[in-house]
């Protein structure tokens, strides 16, 4: 394996101008045309940096953690992708974990941060997550950002703009000429839930809709719960047309139910659900969407965390570019007055 010795022989430096260099100390003074001999002579070697030796030196690991609720949900794919190369375009690593593992009592954080394994951490919260936890998060002694949930007290975080995001999917079912709509929402009391429900309350009262309270449910965001939601739905004396649910999973299992209860999409009633994955285009009938900026938002967080890790200041970001898109499949229909 290549050395800074060897790196430094090759371009004819010394090896501390070499360590400053490949380091991107900003206290390097050296000639364009040497940094340029440097990185050639590292290239030509394979030259690879001792990141433990260099964690040593510096205090640092050059690694961020990012804790989501689920690994396994594809909905996160799109984000884990983002995180992933904003970290790698700034020389860092990411370490994944899951959001049930920061327990009251646990020592997950202490783990993390306090041994000096990441420099600081992306949390996305669970909506069953509980307020102790939230706070060894808030209290932890490194950067913090989270994402799509603002904690009070605390600056820094990214979200998504979740009330467009359910304006498009309402508007969408409006203009296919529904007025019995119904919202599967996320838990009450959580951030995106709240906001997601805003968004479609506006745009019912911007097309002149009256919301029906009956219609709106608010059990969750998994499978099982978009099957709660369906189920009591479909149960009353005036069952709504069309539905917006506020998460791609809870649709997949809106859909699963309503073929056990023999309800026909779109012909019985259309469905749009919030977050697109290839999950939903393997649906039956393949779901239609809105797909929200869940690469742009990963890589948003990570260059909030970055500029905390610098010392920079940095504000609560909503991420709305590119906007909200509508991606049209088969679980929506015009409705046959």
């Amino acid at each position: 394996m290549a050395t800074l010795s060897d790196v430094a022989a090759l371009a004819g430096v010394s090896i501390s101008a070499v360590s400053r260099v490949l380091s991107d100390s900003p206290a390097t003074r050296v000639r364009p045309e040497t940094r340029a001999r440097i990185h050639a002579a590292a290239l030509q070697l394979d030259y690879r940096p001792n990141f433990a030796a260099r964690a040593l030196k510096l205090a640092r690991s050059n690694v961020i953690a990012l804790i989501v609720p689920d690994l396994t949900n594809a909905v996160f794919t799109e984000l884990m992708q983002g995180v992933q190369q904003g970290a790698f375009g700034r020389d860092y690593m990411v370490l994944l974990g899951r959001a049930e593992d920061i327990q009251p009592g646990g020592d997950t954080i202490g783990r993390l941060i306090g041994e000096g394994r990441v420099d600081g951490m992306l949390v996305q919260l669970g909506t069953d997550a509980d307020r102790e936890g939230i706070e060894s998060v808030l209290n932890a002694k490194a950067p913090v950002v989270f994402i799509n949930s603002i904690e009070p007290g605390h600056v820094g975080a990214v979200a998504l703009d979740d009330d467009a995001g359910a304006r498009v999917a309402t508007r969408h079912l409006i203009e296919r000429g529904h007025t019995r709509i119904a919202l599967a929402g996320g838990t009450a009391t959580t951030f995106t839930a709240q906001r997601r429900e805003r968004g479609f309350r506006a745009a019912m009262a911007d097309a002149g809709l009256p919301v029906v309270e009956e219609y709106v449910t608010s059990f969750g965001y998994l499978p099982a719960d978009g099957r709660r939601a369906l189920r009591e739905l479909m149960a009353l004396p005036e069952p709504p047309t069309a539905l917006f649910v506020a998460n791609v999973n809870a649709a997949i299992g809106a859909l699963a139910e309503a073929r056990a209860l023999h309800v026909r999409i779109p012909d019985d009633l259309s469905v749009v659900a919030l977050h697109d994955a290839w999950t939903a285009e393997n649906t039956w009938p393949p779901l239609t969407t809105v797909k929200m900026p869940l690469r742009e938002l990963g890589e948003r967080a990570v260059e909030s965390l970055y500029l905390r890790l610098k010392g920079g200041e940095v504000d609560d970001v909503v991420v709305d570019d590119p906007a909200p898109e509508l991606i049209l499949r088969e679980s929506t229909a015009v409705i046959d007055r």
